[in-house]
């Protein structure tokens, strides 16, 4: 059995089933491990983990310890209550009208990233001018329908994942910040921050940057000096605001103090820097890498509201999933009909009603004929069913976006 305890309960005889924190943020080179000494605790404290999950299968119990499914539920009813709490932001254009722009957008700004990496790997200055007219066309298609182009922040190359992170970093912390109601000029210096947040990692080492599996103790060192690196190049390129470097100083750093490279704790890190660190961890554990596979965006945002409680602001997370919905565009969810759908579009009445495109029949096991069903109707009116949850594309050989 699975189940959760606080740091202060792991004892040596136990068995390690997850560490409950980002990939990136513990030195390990496996998630899953027997405790042999004290030694291992300190080094899982270290990392700034306080809770971790156990296999009392494969180790020692804690008898009043809750399981794994019973914090699932406890997480979810979480979620639900603050998808209730408030009605999702309506969009200005349909998905479908608002895709194809997207996607020229969203290529667009992956070759502005490519050659500012490439400038600054070269030593070469950043140039700001350069990334501010695609900032604004990412603004612009994020107040036209945030779903299209949030939905392609999930597509990622592996080979160029650190070029398109940086992009889903960008479009996710210009929706964010528009979320958080923030002015114009703000929302553009933090998107322009999203792009240059890891800049820095083009002075990391290639063996270290892309080692197909985890790093070593030492590589991870290295690997965290990104940071600092990316705040001295900031630091002497013209033009760059100081919103745009909180988002690249800070966005490793974590509330309880856990982070770095500064160790920063509440409120001593700015609102930006606060943001920026849940928009990065999202990013990462949503998307796909040799040796991690990305979780589905509804998983990703449970984790998120489980780590607030000690990593982040829970407050930031709770408006961080008003802004991307608990079922974002481009999820696969299933109906309480049995029957599978994509979500196409959010919906002002709730984050929990949706309009869905539904394709399949997960009873029978059969593709249907594509039809739009909005969540939000009564019965009647293209409505009468609900989500009882969210499915994995690849158990079902479905591709999303091609429904989009």
């Amino acid at each position: 059995m699975i189940k959760k305890i606080p740091l202060s309960q792991l004892k040596p005889g136990m068995f390690i089933h997850d560490l409950s924190c980002g990939w990136m943020d513990h030195p390990f080179l496996r998630k899953q491990f027997p405790i042999e000494s004290g030694k291992d605790i300190a080094k899982i404290g270290d990392a700034g983990i306080h809770e971790v999950y156990i296999d009392t299968g494969k180790g020692l119990d804690v008898g009043d310890a809750p399981t794994e499914a019973e914090v699932r539920r406890a997480l979810e009813q979480e979620m639900i209550g603050v998808a209730e709490r408030e009605p999702a932001a309506a969009a200005g254009a349909s998905t479908r009208e608002e895709l194809a722009r997207a996607h020229k957008v969203h290529a667009e700004a992956n070759l502005i990233v490519r050659g500012i990496m490439r400038d600054a790997r070269l030593g070469h200055q950043v140039r700001v001018e350069q990334m501010e007219p695609v900032v604004e066309k990412i603004t612009a298609s994020v107040l036209r329908n945030s779903g299209a182009m949030l939905s392609l922040t999930r597509i990622k190359n592996k080979d160029d994942y650190t070029f398109q992170h940086s992009v889903g970093v960008c479009a996710l912390m210009v929706a964010f910040s528009r979320g958080m109601g923030l002015d114009d000029e703000t929302i553009r210096q933090a998107g322009i921050g999203g792009m240059v947040h890891d800049v820095g990692k083009m002075q990391t080492p290639d063996k270290v940057l892309n080692k197909p599996g985890k790093l070593t103790d030492e590589e991870f060192t290295v690997m965290r000096h990104h940071v600092v690196a990316g705040r001295e190049i900031l630091e002497i390129t013209p033009n760059i605001s100081p919103t745009a470097l909180q988002v690249a100083a800070q966005h490793h750093e974590r509330y309880d103090g856990s982070g770095y490279p500064n160790r920063m704790k509440g409120d001593d890190i700015s609102r930006m820097g606060q943001m920026a660190a849940i928009v990065d961890v999202y990013d990462a554990i949503t998307s796909d890498r040799v040796y991690h596979k990305g979780m589905a965006p509804t998983d990703a945002l449970r984790k998120m509201f489980e780590w607030s409680k000690f990593h982040f602001n829970p407050e930031l997370v709770q408006a961080f999933a008003r802004v991307i919905g608990i079922y974002p565009v481009g999820a696969l969810v299933r109906l309480e009909s049995q029957r599978l759908a994509v979500v196409v579009e959010q919906r002002e009445a709730s984050m929990l009603q949706p309009l869905v495109r539904v394709i399949f029949d997960a009873k029978r096991n059969y593709h249907l004929k594509p039809e739009d069903v909005d969540l939000s109707r009564p019965m009647g009116k293209g409505g009468a069913d609900k989500i009882v949850g969210h499915e994995l594309p690849e158990k079902w050989l479905i591709d999303p976006m091609k429904f989009l």
